[in-house]
C-alpha cells in the first residue's frame, strides 16, 4: 500500500485527496505557491513544501519542482488531480523513472489517449462507434479543405493534442473554414505547442454524456453509470448529474458495455471516463477519453455510494477491485453545480480577491467540495472555480429543488460569483424538464445573459 502521497495540486482536489488519504490511513505532502501560502490543502495535509512563486508554470507545471518535493519528504506516490499535469505523459514517465506511484493509467496510455487522432484510430480498431472524421493529421487548409468534405459539413477542427475547450472551432461551409482551421490552430500552438489538427463531423444539438469507468491491473474493468454534463459554456462545464434525463435504462446498460469495451482496447487502469455525444434518436459517439478523475466525480460517487478517489489509490497501490459490475447500483439523483469567481452579467469577468464572508449550506443530502474560508484571499492565477455545490436526492425534481434551496443559503462576500446565474439555469422551464444538451446556454437568455461562441 502507499505510506506517503505527495499531491500535486491545489483548492478543493487537493483537500478532497488529503481527506480520502487520511482514511486510508496514508500521509500526504501538500504542494502550494507562494500565492498559496495561505490556503486550505497546505494546512490539512501532515507535510507541506512551496514549490514556487504564483504563476502555474513556476509552481504546479514545474515537474522538476514536483519530482524534488516528493523526493526530499520521502513520499512514495504522486496524485495529480485533475488538471495542471494530470494528463501529461512526460509526468507520469518521470514518476515512473523515478520509482513513484503515479496514481492513474501508465505514460503510454495517458500518451496514447491524449492524442486525441490516436484514441480515434484505437476505438475504430475496437468497434467502437466514432464521430465520422479525419485518420490522420491535418497542417494546412488546403488539405483540411478537401477532407471537409470528405468528412460532411458542418465540421469541427480540434487540436491533436487539445484539451479544456482550447484549439476548437466549427465551420458549417467551405467559406468558413478558412478563418476556422486558422484561428484554432492558432490557439492549438499557442496553448499546447503542436498544431496539428484533426477534422470531425459536427453533431449538432447533442447531449454530453459521460461514462466513469474502474480498472484495475488484473483486468477488471467496469462502469459506475453516466453523468450529464450538458450545461456548460465554450465546452466549459458548469453543472453536471447523474443520472442523465435523457439515457433510459436500457442506452445505460449499452453505453456501459461500450464504454467498458473501450477501456479494454486502451489497456486501462485507474479511474477514467469515456466521453459521448449522444443524439436525440440515442445513437451515440465516442468523443475522447480523460485519463484523470473528473472535477465532477461527485456525482457519481452519490448516486453509486463508491469512494472513486480511494479506488483510484488503492488501485495504483497494486490492489485488485473488490467491486464487480452487478455491485454498482444506481440510487437517486444527484447535480453538482460549480460555483466560480466569476461576474456572469459581465461576460464572466473573473472576480480574485478576499473573500470577506462565507457561509455554505449544509443538511441531509447536501455536499460542498472547497478549498476557501473567510479571509482568503484567491490568487489571480488559476482557474476560478471556488467550489462545488453537489446535492443528493430521490429523484431528479427532488434534486432540483434541494440545490435551489442549498444555493440560496450560499453567501460568499467581498466577491463576485455566478450563484445567481446557476440558480437561473436551474429554475429555467427546459432545464426543469430535462430538456438539455449542450447549446442550452447559447439557445437560452438566463438571467439576461445569451451566450455566444
Amino acid at each position: 500500500m502507499i505510506q506517503k502521497l505527495l499531491i500535486a495540486n491545489r483548492g478543493e482536489i487537493a483537500v478532497r485527496i488529503i481527506r480520502a488519504c487520511r482514511e486510508l490511513g496514508i500521509e500526504t505532502v501538500a504542494v502550494y505557491s507562494e500565492a498559496d501560502a495561505g490556503s486550505l490543502h497546505s494546512e490539512l495535509a501532515d507535510e507541506a513544501v512551496c514549490i514556487g512563486p504564483g504563476p502555474s508554470s513556476e509552481s504546479y507545471l514545474n515537474m522538476e519542482r514536483l519530482i524534488s518535493a516528493a523526493m526530499i519528504t520521502g513520499a512514495d506516490a504522486i496524485h495529480p488531480g485533475y488538471g495542471f499535469l494530470s494528463e501529461n505523459a512526460r509526468f507520469a514517465e518521470l514518476c515512473e523513472r523515478c520509482n513513484m506511484t503515479f496514481v492513474g493509467p501508465s505514460s503510454e496510455v495517458i500518451a496514447n489517449m491524449g492524442n486525441k487522432q490516436v484514441a480515434r484510430n484505437t476505438m475504430i480498431n475496437a468497434g467502437i462507434p466514432i464521430i465520422p472524421g479525419t485518420d490522420r493529421p491535418v497542417i494546412d487548409v488546403e488539405d483540411g479543405l478537401k477532407l471537409a468534405e470528405e468528412v460532411g459539413y458542418p465540421v469541427i477542427v480540434k487540436a491533436v493534442l487539445g484539451g479544456g475547450g482550447k484549439g476548437m472551432r466549427t465551420a458549417f461551409s467551405p467559406e468558413e473554414f478558412e478563418k476556422a482551421f486558422l484561428t484554432a490552430q492558432k490557439e492549438a500552438l499557442a496553448a499546447f505547442g503542436d498544431g496539428n489538427m484533426y477534422l470531425e463531423h459536427f453533431v449538432e444539438h447533442p447531449r454530453h454524456i459521460e461514462v466513469q469507468i474502474l480498472a484495475d491491473n488484473e483486468g477488471n474493468v467496469i462502469h459506475l453509470g453516466e453523468r450529464d454534463c450538458s450545461i456548460q459554456r465554450k465546452h466549459q462545464k458548469l453543472i453536471e448529474e447523474s443520472p442523465s434525463a435523457g439515457v433510459s435504462d436500457e442506452l445505460r446498460k449499452k453505453m456501459g458495455e461500450v464504454a467498458v469495451r473501450a477501456a479494454k482496447a486502451a489497456n486501462y487502469v485507474s479511474a477514467g471516463t469515456i466521453e459521448f455525444l449522444l443524439e436525440a434518436d440515442e445513437r451515440f459517439y465516442f468523443m475522447e477519453m480523460n485519463t484523470r478523475i473528473q472535477v465532477e466525480h461527485p456525482v457519481t460517487e452519490w448516486v453509486t455510494g463508491v469512494d472513486l478517489i480511494k479506488e483510484q489509490i488503492k488501485i495504483a497501490s497494486g490492489k485488485p477491485m473488490k467491486l464487480r459490475q452487478e455491485d454498482v447500483k444506481i440510487q437517486g439523483h444527484a447535480i453538482e453545480c460549480r460555483i466560480n469567481a466569476e461576474n456572469p452579467y459581465k461576460n464572466f469577468r473573473p472576480s480574485p480577491g478576499r473573500i470577506s464572508t462565507l457561509h455554505l449550506p449544509g443538511g441531509q443530502g447536501i455536499r460542498v467540495d472547497t478549498g476557501i474560508y473567510s479571509g482568503y484571499e484567491i490568487p489571480p492565477y488559476y482557474d476560478s472555480m471556488l467550489a462545488k455545490l453537489i446535492v443528493h436526492a430521490e429523484d431528479r425534481p427532488a434534486a432540483i429543488a434541494k440545490m435551489l434551496s442549498a444555493m440560496g443559503e450560499v453567501i460568499i462576500g467581498g466577491i463576485d460569483t455566478n450563484v445567481d446565474y446557476q440558480f437561473e439555469i436551474l429554475s429555467d422551464p427546459d432545464y426543469q424538464e430535462g430538456n438539455v444538451n449542450v447549446d442550452f446556454l447559447k439557445n437560452h437568455e438566463i438571467g439576461g445573459v445569451k451566450i455566444e461562441e
